[in-house]
């Protein structure tokens, strides 16, 4: 019994630390790639959120890879990766709305409220 007790305690301790080595920083070749894909696209959608009058970026932490989007219907949700990076350099003066779409009276979808995920620095 005592040594069906330390093997129990012995392989969840090899778990945690499994899962632990898991959770650490992506790899060199996700970031390039990451980079190459933001340099391709927008940081932001048409949308901008109301309280500010242009898009927001929401940082999220820099292990973070992926994010959900919902709309509303039948299976409109989606898992994608979050491309963008937070830099500290500065972006320059604020469009203020200019070209961008405000929230719809019934929005169908989690992107048209204006704030979208970016990755924190690392």
């Amino acid at each position: 019994m005592k040594s069906h007790t330390l093997f129990c305690a012995a392989l969840l301790a090899a778990g945690v630390l499994a899962a632990a080595t898991t959770a650490e920083a992506s790899t060199p070749l996700r970031n390039k790639n990451a980079k190459f894909k933001a340099q391709q696209q927008p940081w932001h959608g048409g949308y901008y959120n109301l309280s500010w009058g242009q898009p927001v970026a929401l940082v999220v932490p820099p292990t973070a890879g992926r994010q959900t989007k919902w709309g509303w219907g039948v299976t409109n949700t989606e898992v994608r990766p979050i491309w963008h990076q937070y830099e500290r350099a500065y972006p320059g003066p604020a469009t203020g709305g200019v070209g961008f779409a405000p929230t719809p009276y019934w929005p169908s979808h989690t992107d048209q409220f204006g704030v979208y995920y970016i990755r924190g620095p690392w």
